[in-house]
Order: C-alpha cells, then structure tokens, then sequence
C-alpha cells in the first residue's frame, strides 16, 4: 500500500510539474512563437501550421521545438532557450496539441489533386513572407491582412492584372508608400505599408500621415516566386468547394 501511496503521489507531483511549464510555456511561446506570420495565438495556426488539437507525439513536438525543421522557419531553439525554458515551450505546445488550452479545433479540411498542391504552395514556408498565407486567408491558412476574397480569378493571367483599388497612398515624413487602409479615425490612422513583405501594421496620429486615392501599386508585384503552373495550382485550392 506504502509503494501504491508513494506512485500516486509521484503521479500527482509530474502532473503539477507538466502544469506549472506549460504555464510558464505559454508566455515564452506567445513571444517566439505566437505572431500572426508564425504559429499565432494558442497555435491556431498563420504563416506556420497549426497546433492546437493536431494530436502531435510529445516526441515528435520536443524533435521539433529542440532541433527546429531544416529549410524552413522553424528554427532550433535548443540554440537560443534554456532546458527550463525549452521545456516549458514544449509543455504548452502538447497541452496545445491535446487540445487542453484554446478549446478543440475543427478537423483540417482534405483536398486532392491540384487543389492539394495549391493548399500546399499557398502556405509553402520555404518562400518566406512572399508566400500568398503572409497577406490571404483562405480555408483557414494564412493571416488576413488583405480582405476576405469577393471573387477568385478565373485564369491565371486574371490574378496577375488584379486590380487593387483598396490600396491608396500614404505619405509620412515626406516619404510615399502603398497603403491598405483598415481605419481612419479622429485619433488616430491605421493601414498596412506594402512597401516590402511583410506588409507592415502602421498606427499614426492624423496629423502625422497625409492619404490619398490610388497607388501604382499591382498585387502582380508579390507573385514573382510563382510560376504560372503553381498560380494555376492555388487558383484550384481557392475554389475549392
């Protein structure tokens, strides 16, 4: 009885422990990991895939957090976190993928065939910030920096001349840049600045910044990494029923 006592105590104690790092967890995560471009907030998933209720092994999730993922943003963090540190990182991520914080998550959507190799391209980690998941949000990949999609191209050559009338001009401080406007109050102006990628989240007294209609800004000019045949591909994946 003595030993059974002393097992379930033990059990108990490793339970707090688990507790106490994911807690501890899920400040560091939300700072390394839980931006819109990487996990996001409680690994709902953004530019990087999503975690929660994914029912990933505890060994596969300490592979991944430790050792990170050759060729893609996720890096190793067994170079830059402390074991305390990294084990709390990887507490929270399988509390996570048990569905045990944020609530359960509603299974992924399937596709096959061309649409699968669209979803794929679409949110493709190797391409950086100039994959499509950085500014859409489509089928539950990507951050929607950009409104939600009105009408999906017919052909290739229509997503390339697709015109952006959201996109207007900012200046500040004497220098003009391609702007989406997401709100113009009396106290303040926010857009995202297009100039480079990501777009950047830009929040300014009215007096600080002067917009107008119209930019020459094309969305064009974000496609380069894409050939036509992988645009064809995402296309697919979009109208996806």
């Amino acid at each position: 009885m003595k030993y059974v006592i002393n097992a379930i105590l033990a059990v108990i104690v490793l339970a707090d422990v688990s507790l106490a790092q994911a807690i501890s967890g899920e400040a560091l995560f939300a700072k390394t990991c839980g931006t819109g471009y990487c996990h996001a907030s409680k690994g709902v998933g953004g530019g990087a895939p999503r975690l929660a209720a994914r029912s990933l092994s505890p060994e596969y999730i300490r592979d991944r957090v430790t050792n990170g993922v050759p060729g893609t943003g996720m890096a190793a963090y067994k170079a830059t976190m402390k074991a305390p540190e990294l084990n709390a990182v990887i507490a929270y991520v399988v509390s996570l993928s048990g569905g045990a914080v944020g609530g359960p998550q509603p299974p992924r959507r399937t596709f096959t065939g061309a649409a699968e190799q669209g979803r794929l391209l679409f949110s493709e980690a190797t391409r950086g910030f100039t994959r499509c998941s950085t500014c859409h949000q489509a089928n539950g990949l990507g951050i929607p920096v950009a409104p939600p999609f009105a009408r999906i191209p017919a052909t290739v050559d229509a997503l390339k001349s697709l015109v952006t009338p959201r996109v207007s001009t900012a200046k500040v401080s004497g220098e003009s840049m391609p702007a989406l406007l997401l709100a113009r109050r009396a106290q303040e102006v926010k857009f995202y600045d297009l100039t480079s990628s990501p777009p950047v989240l830009r929040t300014l007294q009215p007096d600080a910044v002067a917009i107008t209609e119209g930019s020459s800004w094309m969305h064009a000019s974000v496609l380069g990494t894409y050939t036509d045949m992988e645009l064809a591909a995402v296309l697919a994946f979009l109208r996806a029923p």
